[in-house]
């Protein structure tokens, strides 16, 4: 049986005739954590946003468990839970509110979203309106709605920005027990340490095209012990990362 459940053959992206994605073709097993690393405007949340289908490539397919967008449009829906890098949040709303309302979306209660806030450390939270949160704080709503439905793929925009370095540990450890549940990762992010931390295998992204994707090991045996920041600076030609 076949183990992607995520591929991308040969998609290609252009917007107003400047093209975004070159033609990445790129698997994701099941089970698997894979981060999506390289500097802005590399292609990453580009990549993310046709996989969940708010985008649409020029040319190419993607599917998620043998599944296609265009032809099985709500189940492949029901495969992905999706944390955005952003979202503009409804005023008013508590956090349980918005969460709920993601919720019955899904068809799911009120004590799943309940559930959900708590695994991401908002018990203490859950009634008070998210406009008055922290960015730390709302990135953690955002990975609550995404982990609703217990979906086979979970798709992160770059989940870490805004987060504490003790909420970044809890998120590390959750995204691990997901995988060990079962579940697939495949997530962006300019901080080369979470990739490091988390990923199972880790591709580098410049210009729309893939430059490196290898696991942690083969990068530590080709680039030294210097890791990611290292190959960071091979790849990109400066000294620091990002």
């Amino acid at each position: 049986m076949d183990n992607d459940c995520v591929r991308f053959d040969a998609v290609h992206k252009v917007f107003q005739k400047k093209t975004v994605i070159e033609k990445v073709d790129l698997r994701v097993d099941r089970g698997e954590i894979v981060a999506l690393c390289g500097g802005n405007g590399a292609g990453k949340s580009t990549l993310l946003r046709m996989l969940v289908g708010i985008l649409h490539p020029t040319s190419g397919a993607i599917t998620v468990n043998g599944l296609s967008w265009q032809a099985e449009r709500r189940h492949y829906a029901q495969q992905i839970g999706y944390m955005p890098d952003d979202y503009r949040f409804s005023v008013g709303l508590t956090a349980l509110e918005t969460v709920h309302f993601w919720a019955k979306l899904r068809g799911l209660g009120k004590n799943r979203a309940l559930e959900v806030l708590s695994l991401v450390g908002l018990s203490d939270n859950v009634n008070k309106q998210v406009s008055s949160f922290s960015k730390g704080m709302r990135q953690r709503v955002l990975f609550a709605q995404a982990l609703l439905a217990a979906p086979p793929l979970l798709v992160l925009d770059e989940p870490t920005n805004g987060l504490d370095p003790y909420w970044m540990e809890t998120f590390i450890q959750l995204v691990r027990q997901a995988a060990s549940n079962g579940h697939t990762i495949l997530f962006s992010t300019h901080q080369l340490q979470i990739a490091e931390a988390l990923a199972d295998r880790i591709v580098f992204l410049r210009d729309g095209n893939i430059v490196l994707d290898g696991s942690k090991e083969q990068i530590y045996e080709q680039h030294g012990a210097a890791g990611l920041q290292q190959l960071f600076g091979e790849l990109f030609g400066i000294r620091s990362g990002l």
